[in-house]
């Protein structure tokens, strides 16, 4: 079929959830909390890390990345669906779709490369204990984080750039609640061969290769751990890689399933949930579950938020003492 000019589309309109009308407010309220609360717990443990010169590790290193990410994930998505849900402000112009389209995919790329070398990281402390300062020394992790980040942001290039040249002559409304890249392709009426066949490529080398490459890490460990001679030091030895194994099962049990049917519009309900888990939950989850299994963070952060209860407790009572003392005052004259 012969292409026709995007230019006929200047726009697009995110439906969101449109199929629940009396539950938009709510969906909102839940919503604008699970933001909130992401934000909040990722830059905390960002801060932690940063402030802490203990948790200046491999380790903290590359979830100081994750947690940034995760604060880019939902960034991306979220305020827009908020808008959608409190103002009906479903319009979203063709450039700003392709660019959260975009952002999106660079944001699961560099989830899949960041697991991938945390994963190593792990292999190297559990199975090569006497060699992980050196072989994850400063100048490794930093190449690892740089490789992550770049190889995700030319990685969605070729999808993006054949979305943006289809032709959507049947319809603008996009029935997801942002730019994803299987719902405007159920809007294009130029063919999506070619994406598929990219995507079918480019799949096992960007997302198989990673997932292949953290079992294979999880195999060497699971081994290693399995010959300790004391149960204790298995215990700290698998719990150091719980943390990870869960993110690890959270985000690709999602992502898979949303991605591995990419035309099929009968599972587009499928995917907005599934989108939802790994978009809101994954970003929430991620601090909680990192600092609850791991003591030095959450120690740090215990810490960190009994300073800040101190520091504000004391600021209060000292606006409170002035106060008083300026009102004693004023009534003795």
């Amino acid at each position: 079929m012969e292409k026709r000019n995007h230019s006929e589309v200047t726009e697009f309109i995110i439906l969101g959830f449109f199929e629940l009308p009396e539950m938009q407010f709510l969906l909102f309220l839940v919503f604008l909390i699970i933001y909130l609360m992401s934000l909040t717990g990722n830059l905390l443990i960002i801060i932690t890390v940063c402030s802490n010169s203990h948790l200046h590790n491999p380790m903290f290193f590359f979830l100081t990345n994750l947690s940034f990410l995760e604060i880019c994930y939902v960034t991306v998505t979220v305020p827009k669906l908020l808008a959608v849900l409190i103002a009906q402000n479903m319009i979203i112009s063709f450039m700003h779709c392709m660019i959260q389209m975009y952002l999106f995919l660079v944001c699961i790329d560099v989830e899949i490369n960041l697991l991938t070398a945390m994963a190593y990281d792990r292999y190297v402390a559990i199975c090569k204990p006497l060699h992980y300062t050196i072989i994850m020394n400063k100048k490794v992790c930093i190449i690892l984080a740089i490789a992550s980040w770049t190889i995700a942001f030319f990685n969605p290039v070729p999808h993006v750039t054949l979305i943006s040249q289809s032709s959507f002559c049947s319809s603008s409304e996009i029935n997801h609640f942002f730019c994803d890249i299987t719902a405007l392709m159920t809007l294009s009426c130029s063919g999506t061969s070619e994406i598929e066949t990219i995507t079918y490529i480019e799949g096992p080398v960007a997302g198989l290769t990673p997932l292949i490459l953290t079992i294979i890490s999880y195999v060497y460990i699971i081994s290693a751990v399995l010959k300790f001679q004391s149960t204790k030091g298995r215990q700290k030895a698998f719990s150091t890689c719980s943390s990870h194994l869960t993110v690890v099962l959270l985000f690709y049990g999602t992502s898979f399933g949303v991605y591995l049917r990419l035309k099929k519009v009968d599972s587009i309900h499928l995917n907005k949930l599934l989108t939802v888990v790994y978009i809101t939950a994954i970003p929430l989850f991620n601090p909680l579950i990192y600092s609850l299994r791991n003591k030095e963070l959450k120690g740090a952060l215990l810490k960190a938020t009994r300073r800040a209860e101190n520091y504000f407790s004391s600021r209060i009572s000292k606006t409170l003492h002035t106060v008083f003392d300026g009102n004693i005052s004023t009534i003795s004259k």
